[in-house]
């Protein structure tokens, strides 16, 4: 730790001190919002660097050049005169205002930095847009840096995962305050309507220590739509072949030149049963959501402050189980906990109630006469309230959660060198039932951040973060987290990084498919802090090399990247023996390494191709022995073909876009003890997926789109075990590695008002 604070004190004497100038490019369409991925370098030179999702960047002064060009494709290009250091703020304007007729691009989806420390990935809402994209946990179809996998077999919901492995590992947050995590852990990707979402940044390996302590393989944030920049009225109404229904409404108004306010409306539903496999289970749950987010923008350029306010309420209920339960029937088991009234007429079904309630402040003040110098503060209270049971099985959990995190931003010596610290503070309370077991617990913390950046954007950047926090239950214990990049050549970015991440596991919140099985539930370990059980502790290590390329004249990108993980202590989720769930602390080895190499290029005007194969090790040391992690293919391979028209004169145009993941063989979990009947194989084969979607924009205001998921209609077959007697001690709905639902068409609409 001494190394560390060395570092700081001694940046500005060590040769860091090369004068930058900073700036913000602003898109000129619409005069507020910062302009993304915008190219900026000295003429003449090759010093340069591209603009964050805000529009800003940072770029070394120099004696020699004091012309600077600033361009963006569709955009009209301007070469600037810098005489002195002061910050720089400049409108971009479109080709469109011109006279003459131009050929424009759109900007890149999906856009990777070659300049920053930290492999980031964002996308923006025309890849969205690829996809129906109803919610955020359905928003990473087309993008290989997240793989989408099946929890179970009945309630259709979607898990995702990076670097080989599940969500309870990454941090998910909203606006860069953490959103999905204790009870909201199985079902809260789907409580963000994809049309809510203006971009999302996916972060490989260690975090921040701004956001906290709790990433170990990565963050994903979700920016929401801005009611200063968002459309005054938006529309988009979506349905399928299977009857789900969904219906989003966007109501902005510009109050003044300083205040805009938002209303959100989301309500989806599905009420068509579903069972093309005749096993007498709903493919897909019965189920309604109302979503509604009310927020409030607040900028004063003159005097410097911003903020944002959301208050959003959430009521989500589902119905799974046999397609002849009915939860008002006699012979509807409702959680009762044993089979000993049974009269041999009881039908198996589950009901999962959600109420939601959440609140969010985002205040920052950028200091005038300093514009590098800045103070944020982010705060937010949310309670989560959820009933539900399974078969006979009750499971109840209310959360409620408090958030704080105070931020100042400064430099040391210059603007190259630059620093962040803070508090954090967090509270969780949780009330959570299991049968007629009481787990509840209080969880509190508060911590203090360091984060140093140096920023040489020729050949060197370099973040070395440290936080310190004091947990109730999990100690007090140091966060590490460091990120390099380095330039090694014209368009090359090569990257390495580390860091600690520290995590309280909610076993059951985020083991839920666990519920509607007949395993026994076991907690092996009873001397930790939660559950009985320790912490988990594990550190991530990483490399990534990003490379540019022309070729044909197109431009394109190759990227390779390999991170680990090692477990110093994980709550190892053993599912080896089908009679039980077993949870327990890790005596051993547990490790997943990911291997990544992607291609990205422009094969012709308007034609982009995508591919990526992926490779994982995961595996842990169970107590039944070394095995690699069960449901998750090792071998992956992605494809992604978008083309676009021309704009006609009206505003016309057609858009198409074709998905394939193929995804190699899964082991099984152990069902050995099974009857014959009812035993799976070792492994489970590979397979491909197919997704496509056409949409026609009529003119700026109107658009229409249609597609169709798993085109190729592979399903698995008997993915409920035990499905003709669901109470007795064969039935499972936990073993799942394809789809459930066949082939799968939809249709949509999207209306907008400026």
């Amino acid at each position: 730790m001494r190394n560390y604070f060395l570092i700081f004190l001694l940046a500005p004497l060590l040769g860091f001190s090369q004068e930058i100038i900073e700036g913000q490019v602003i898109d000129g369409s619409t005069e507020n919002e910062g302009l993304v991925g915008a190219n900026v370098y000295w003429m003449d030179s090759q010093i340069g660097t591209i603009t964050t999702h805000e529009g800003r960047f940072t770029i070394p002064a120099s004696e020699t050049f004091n012309r600077l060009i600033i361009s963006y494709v569709g955009f009209q290009s301007d070469t600037l005169s810098v005489q002195d250091l002061k910050a720089i703020k400049h409108v971009l304007r479109p080709n469109n205002e011109l006279d003459e007729v131009v050929v424009q691009q759109e900007r890149e989806a999906v856009q990777k930095t070659y300049f920053s420390a930290q492999n980031v990935v964002n996308i923006n809402s025309a890849e969205l847009l690829k996809a129906a994209c109803c919610n955020l946990s359905e928003s990473f179809e087309t993008n290989p840096a997240i793989d989408v996998n099946f929890s179970d077999a009945l309630t259709g919901t979607k898990q995702i995962q990076m670097l080989g492995l599940t969500s309870p590992y990454l941090l998910i947050t909203q606006e860069n305050i953490p959103m999905v995590r204790g009870a909201s852990q199985a079902f809260g990707l789907t409580f963000t309507p994809g049309t809510w979402v203006e971009s999302i940044q996916i972060t490989k390996g260690a975090g921040s220590v701004v956001n906290g302590y709790e990433s170990i393989s990565g963050q994903i944030n979700a920016e929401l739509v801005k009611p200063l920049t968002d459309k005054s009225l938006f529309v988009n109404g979506y349905f399928n072949r299977n009857g789900r229904m969904e219906l989003n409404t966007h109501l902005n108004h510009k109050i003044n030149d300083k205040w805009s306010s938002g209303l959100y409306i989301h309500g989806n539903a599905r009420t068509q049963k579903e069972d093309n496999n005749d096993d007498g289970f709903l493919d897909a749950p019965l189920a309604n959501q109302i979503n509604i987010m009310n927020r409030w923008q607040y900028q004063n350029a003159e005097t410097g402050w911003v903020s944002f306010l959301n208050f959003r309420f959430l009521n989500d209920e589902k119905q799974v189980g046999q397609v002849a339960f009915d939860p008002d029937d006699a012979n509807a088991i409702r959680g009762f906990g044993d089979t000993t009234a049974f009269n041999g007429n009881e039908i198996w079904g589950s009901e999962i109630a959600t109420r939601r309630f959440d609140a969010s402040l985002k205040l920052g003040y950028v200091f005038p006469e300093l514009p590098y110098q800045s103070m944020g503060f982010q705060t937010s209270y949310s309670t989560h309230d959820q009933e539900s049971y399974f078969g006979i099985r009750r499971y109840d959990i209310n959360h409620e959660s408090v958030y704080s995190n105070l931020i100042f931003n400064s430099i040391i010596g210059d603007t190259q060198n630059k620093f962040k610290t803070g508090l954090t503070f967090a509270f969780d309370g949780y009330e959570e039932l299991v049968n007629t077991t009481d787990f509840s617990r209080d969880d509190a913390s508060i911590g203090a951040f360091f984060e140093y950046s140096f920023e040489d954007l020729e050949k060197l950047s370099l973040t070395a973060g440290l936080r310190v926090d004091s947990h109730n239950r999990l100690g007090t214990f140091v966060t590490p987290r460091f990120h390099m990049r380095y330039t090694p050549w014209e368009r090359g970015s090569l990257r390495a990084s580390f860091g600690r991440g520290k995590r309280a596991a909610n076993i059951f919140a985020e083991n839920q498919q666990l519920f509607a099985t007949a395993r026994q539930i076991q907690i092996l370990d009873g001397d930790g802090s939660v559950y009985g059980l320790d912490p988990e502790d594990a550190w991530n290590y990483g490399v990534s090399f990003l490379q540019g390329f022309t070729f044909l004249n197109r431009p394109g990108n190759l990227s390779v990247d390999f991170y680990k993980t090692n477990f110093k202590n994980q709550i190892v989720v053993d599912w080896e023996n089908p009679r039980a769930i077993s949870f327990y602390n890790l005596d051993g080895n547990s490790a997943a390494s990911s291997f990544q190499i992607e291609v990205n290029h422009q094969v012709m005007p308007r034609l982009e191709l995508r591919m990526a194969y992926k490779y994982y090790d995961v595996h842990t040391d169970y107590r039944s022995g070394s095995l690699q992690k069960p449901l998750n293919a090792q071998n992956r391979f992605f494809a992604n073909l978008g083309y676009s028209t021309t704009v006609t004169e009206k505003g016309g145009q057609w858009k198409f876009d074709y998905t394939i993941h193929n995804l190699g063989k899964q082991r099984l979990p152990n069902t050995e003890v099974n009857p014959p009947e009812f035993r799976l194989g070792e492994y489970a084969n590979g397979y491909s997926l197919m997704n496509a979607q056409v949409t026609k924009v009529f003119s700026e205001k109107f658009e229409i789109y249609v597609g169709g998921e798993n085109l190729s209609n592979y399903r698995q077959n008997s993915p409920v075990l035990g499905a003709n007697d669901p109470f007795g001690s064969n039935f499972d709905t936990s073993i799942v590695f394809a789809p459930i639902m066949g082939r799968m068409y939809y249709a949509g609409f999207r209306y907008k008002l400026n």
